[in-house]
């Protein structure tokens, strides 16, 4: 099922040059997007749902932060060779990338563990987060570096760590050190606002 899945989508990119390109755009600038929404939610979030906008931003940061190092912990013990090592001549691979280990997915745990981390704390603006996710997942599978299990398995380990780190004691920590940011955001802001003259 892994093998056929894989050779499915890796095909269908290799056949739709138009489609492949998009997709091989999409997965390489999507570590930049989903820090920039990160980010972006910390530290831009205003209006009446400010609060619960900046706790999903610090949320999925710390999330991601702790899904990824249980995926090097797992991807050292697995040790699972990419598509494109293990099938050079069936898999196409459409950009450079290193032969290292493919069990689990970096790119789907960060992105799921973003997604389902704000989903927790603000649906509406995890949703579509959790939509790019699933997009990134399938473009790693097209691109032949990794296999869908892979992508399973990196979804699982971020939204695992996104669900535990929800939970008290560290979910409502979270939301403290964010309150926090916004307290200093706004004292910063407050500052450097021209004053107008007496």
């Amino acid at each position: 099922m892994d093998d056929s899945v894989l050779h499915a989508i890796n095909g269908f990119l290799f056949r739709h040059d138009p489609v492949e390109d998009g997709v091989l755009l999409y997965s390489n600038a999507s570590q930049a997007l989903f820090l920039l929404l990160v980010l972006g939610l910390v530290l831009l979030a205003w209006g009446p749902h400010a609060a619960a906008i900046r706790r999903a931003g610090v949320a999925a940061g710390a999330t991601a932060a702790v899904a990824l190092l249980v995926t090097q912990l797992v991807s050292r013990a697995v040790d699972r060779a990419r598509p494109f090592v293990a099938d050079p001549t069936g898999v196409h691979l459409f950009d450079n990338h290193a032969p290292d280990a493919s069990f689990p997915s970096d790119h789907a745990t960060a992105a799921f563990a973003i997604a389902v981390a704000i989903c927790l704390r603000s649906p509406r603006w995890g949703v579509p987060v959790l939509l790019a996710a699933l997009l990134l997942g399938v473009s790693r599978v097209g691109l032949g570096v990794h296999y869908p299990s892979d992508v399973l398995g990196g979804a699982f380990v971020g939204a695992l760590s996104a669900m535990v780190l929800w939970l008290p004691p560290v979910g409502p920590l979270l939301d403290r050190l964010a309150d926090r940011i916004g307290d200093v955001l706004r004292r910063v802001a407050s500052a450097i606002r021209p004053r107008s003259p007496a």
